[in-house]
């Protein structure tokens, strides 16, 4: 049996994708991320001084939070206020560590950039469009900083974006949308920089196992993926 995606996509095929930049107003950088029917409000915030850990180091930091606002899927999802749910905690944990490795953090110097990731809308890939919009709303946030001679130099130093991939069928499929995301026996997600380098690898065998060959046509059709993503996310700087 051959996976049929209820879109029409092709295995190795992105859902579309679109940035609209500068969508708050008093965010340093501001970004509603589109990949299919996921939309991910992306903004960062610019602070003076760091974490005690940090003071005096002359380093800067970068933190996120992710949250799901409750109509973000079909049945209401409960609002997260005074507990975090393990999820919740790991996916914002995954966006920071993602987009640290952007930056140059001593160029960066000792402010702290606050990136949260606000789920308008759920479809699957919540993390991954937080992580490639994430980095289109820093660039944003750096430019400005640039801007008003704040620094100097960019701190940002790679660019980065995410995709999930998974097995269905025995098939590598790209770009997983809810449905396929249940269905899948083998789901990952990729995080790469601009070179191809790993940032964050997460993947499991919801059912069964999987192989070393298999492995590879997952990160083969995610490289793919990911190299489309940086062109969407260039563009969109650059416009």
């Amino acid at each position: 049996m051959v996976w049929q995606r209820l879109d029409g996509r092709r295995s190795d095929q992105l859902r579309p994708v679109r940035f609209d930049r500068n969508f708050t107003r008093f965010a340093a950088g501001s970004v509603l991320a589109h990949c299919g029917n996921t939309q991910v409000l992306c903004t960062v915030s610019i602070q003076p001084g760091v974490p005690r850990f940090l003071e005096g180091s002359g380093q800067g930091w970068l933190t996120a939070e992710y949250r799901m606002l409750p109509s973000a899927t079909l049945q209401r999802h409960p609002r997260e206020t005074m507990k975090l749910s393990g999820r919740t905690q790991e996916i914002q944990r995954l966006i920071g560590r993602s987009l640290r490795a952007a930056l140059d953090m001593k160029l960066l110097g000792e402010r702290t950039l606050t990136v949260d990731a606000d789920v308008l809308q759920a479809d699957a890939g919540t993390r991954t469009t937080s992580i490639t919009g994430g980095f289109v709303a820093l660039s944003d946030a750096i430019d400005k900083l640039l801007q008003s001679g704040e620094l100097e130099q960019s701190p940002i130093r790679h660019q980065i974006a995410a995709v999930s991939v998974g097995l269905l069928e025995g098939e590598a499929f790209l770009d997983l949308d809810y449905t396929e995301d249940v269905a899948a026996a083998i789901d990952f997600n990729v995080v790469l920089n601009e070179q191809l380098d790993l940032i964050e690898l997460q993947g499991t065998a919801e059912s069964g196992s999987f192989t070393r060959t298999q492995l590879n046509q997952l990160l083969d059709v995610a490289e793919k993926g990911i190299k489309e993503l940086m062109a969407f996310q260039r563009q969109a700087i650059g416009g």
